[in-house]
């Protein structure tokens, strides 16, 4: 075998073993990634412990939702899909938050929203803004989220974001998870942000 020839198999195999490890992502991925935007919580009245700072939280990688405890459908299934990741994960799973931020102020309280989230998975956060501070949220996340129905009653559906939102340590939301995504495949891309 002449070296021409050798080098046109390893070349081969290289691009073969690149075009491997390039596999596509579950969710989307945003390369660029951007600078997060804010997002704080005061959590309950009655403990201030429970107030969440995303720029506090740098040493993990933050899965994030909108959703609501009310939510018939959609809001279930991520959690579920998130509780399949964190299983999924192992022991890989230190360093990675899975937080759930309430858009149904009305409804929601702290307490409500956090033993929600918690009957996914006791590490879970729930979180319960305000009015006040769901509107900042929604302003600078640009996501919209609305009641849809009679709220006079207490029984409405909410409009909101479908996908969840991956911030990684240096505060970058680098991607978007879109639902639908098994949980099995949001640890993958979960692993690949390590």
């Amino acid at each position: 075998m002449d070296r021409r020839h050798l080098l046109r198999i390893i070349t081969g195999v290289a691009l073969a073993l690149a075009a491997c490890s390039d596999r596509p992502w579950h969710g989307t991925r945003l390369d660029p990634a951007l600078a997060a935007p804010p997002l704080t919580v005061a959590g309950a009245l009655a403990d201030p412990a429970t107030r969440f700072v995303l720029v506090e939280a740098k040493e993990s990688l933050v899965v994030l939702y909108f959703g609501y405890t009310h939510c018939p459908d959609v809001c279930p299934t991520m959690l579920s899909d998130w509780a399949r990741a964190k299983r999924a994960l192992g022991a890989d799973t230190l360093g990675v938050r899975f937080v759930l931020v309430s858009v149904d102020p009305p409804r929601d309280t702290p307490e409500l929203v956090a033993a929600y989230a918690q009957q996914f998975d006791p590490a879970f956060v729930g979180l319960a803004p305000s009015e006040i501070e769901l509107a900042v949220l929604m302003r600078d996340w640009g996501i919209a989220a609305y009641p849809e129905g009679d709220t006079r009653t207490n029984d409405y559906s909410v409009a909101h974001p479908a996908q969840s939102f991956v911030v990684d340590r240096q505060g970058r939301l680098v991607l978007m998870i879109p639902s639908g995504v098994r949980g099995e495949e949001l640890a993958e891309d979960l692993r690949r942000l390590r």
